[in-house]
């Protein structure tokens, strides 16, 4: 994770499969983010749920905004499954569905693709959700109007995401720099977005 020396950020716990941080902007109150990137084998999954589980109750996570974001390596509905023949809930499903109703989680509203990974294999293709950035109900109470992009993916089978806060920082300390030459970052913001000529690029 890299952040600005003006975000105050603490680490809660850390797994194989997750990261979990408290974080606080100027001039806001704090909320956890919890990193995610579940395990191809859907035993060490179950593990993580369990573990998510866990959090909730250890750090009391019910009762502070708390995100969730990454590859969760499952899809909790048919519809998140681009194949016709996957028209049932699987038991992985469901449990994974149960643990986010548990843990009072729930997509954060998003933009974008619902497929989030695709198999890149034109003969015989399929896409998933696999991706999601969840919020618990304190998560809109603190930044209402925030909301999430599923973008193109570009050098990966999975779309990145960006969450838009929709919370202005403070001029003094908001500063963003990124690792990309300037015609870099030109080039991947046209494929992103397209080529808006009055945009500006930060």
């Amino acid at each position: 994770m890299i952040w600005k020396d003006s975000v105050s950020v603490k680490l809660l716990s850390q797994s194989r499969q997750s990261l979990t941080c408290e974080i606080k902007l100027p001039g806001s109150s704090l909320f956890i983010y919890t990193a995610i990137y579940a395990s191809n084998e859907s035993a060490e999954r179950t593990d993580l749920w369990i573990e998510l589980l866990n959090l909730c109750q250890s750090f009391a996570l019910s009762t502070v905004p708390w995100m969730i974001g990454g590859d969760l390596n499952q899809i909790i509905h048919y519809d998140e499954h681009s194949l016709a023949s996957v028209n049932s809930f699987s038991k992985r499903m469901v449990e994974l569905k149960d643990c986010l109703l548990q843990m009072g989680l729930f997509d954060m509203r998003f933009q974008g693709p619902l497929f989030t990974w695709t198999n890149r294999q034109p003969d015989d293709p399929i896409a998933k959700k696999l991706d999601r950035l969840l919020i618990n109900n304190l998560v809109l109470n603190l930044f209402p109007n925030c909301t999430s992009f599923f973008l193109p993916a570009l050098f990966s089978d999975h779309s990145p995401c960006l969450i838009d806060l929709s919370y202005k920082i403070p001029s003094s300390v908001w500063s963003l720099k990124l690792g990309l030459a300037p015609e870099a970052l030109s080039r991947t913001s046209v494929d992103c977005f397209g080529n808006r000529k009055k945009s500006r690029v930060f």
